[in-house]
């Protein structure tokens, strides 16, 4: 296995779905899965050992559950934030919003399939984040009947607000650079700004910064 190859550590009480993840994740060039831990208490400590790129976290597990582990590894004040992507059968929106405000970068239901699987660990590896379509759109409903705010007091510019409003709809870099017709670099260039602006990690707390201000919804 390459040096690059993005080290990624699985953490589910299941023995059959932490297999199965191995399985899926290890057959993908440039992948490499370097541990397995049972419980939330393992999860923290192996990760903290081991430094993986990634680490996939079940919510539900003995020991500390899922959104506790990533607080602990990701959550604001943690000096060295770790990159988490919860995985979990339980669809609610408590653990959907406690996942992302306790630092993960990415919520994928177990039944998302293997390809949104992979592409959940590469988009965390490059500093991505990736929330699965079904969970994506519900709460993008929820939000939407919601009453929007009286005004919003905007830090960005019209090109970065053009920029977070795609984020805000699950665009990625590329269909942003279609979109508006930029290149890849200036992308990303206005995505640190934008980041900066909002005091924010990842394009998930853009989205989330963009939807509860009603950015989105007012356009």
């Amino acid at each position: 296995m390459s040096d690059s190859a993005i080290r990624v550590v699985i953490a589910d009480d299941q023995a059959m779905v932490r297999t199965g993840f191995h399985l899926i994740l290890d057959a993908q060039p440039g992948i490499e899965v370097v541990g397995e831990a049972a419980d939330g208490a393992e999860c923290v400590e192996l990760v903290r050992r081991l430094r993986p790129d990634v680490s996939l976290v079940d919510i539900r597990m003995p020991k500390l559950d899922g959104l506790e582990v990533t607080r602990l590894l990701a959550g604001p004040g943690v000096p060295d934030p770790r990159r988490v992507v919860v995985v979990t059968t339980f669809d609610q929106d408590d653990y959907v919003h406690t996942a992302l405000r306790n630092g993960a970068c990415g919520f994928l239901l177990k039944d998302a399939g293997p390809g949104l699987l992979v592409e959940a660990v590469r988009a965390a590896a490059r500093g991505d984040a990736l929330v699965s379509p079904a969970v994506t759109v519900r709460l993008l409903k929820q939000l939407a009947h919601q009453p929007l705010p009286s005004e919003v007091d905007s830090p960005l510019t019209d090109r970065e607000t053009d920029v977070t409003l795609l984020v805000a709809v699950g665009r990625t870099n590329q269909e942003i650079c279609d979109r508006l017709h930029l290149s890849l670099s200036t992308v990303k260039t206005h995505l640190g700004k934008i980041q900066a602006k909002l005091g924010v990690r990842n394009r998930v707390e853009i989205a989330a910064w963009a939807w509860e201000t009603g950015a989105v919804r007012s356009r």
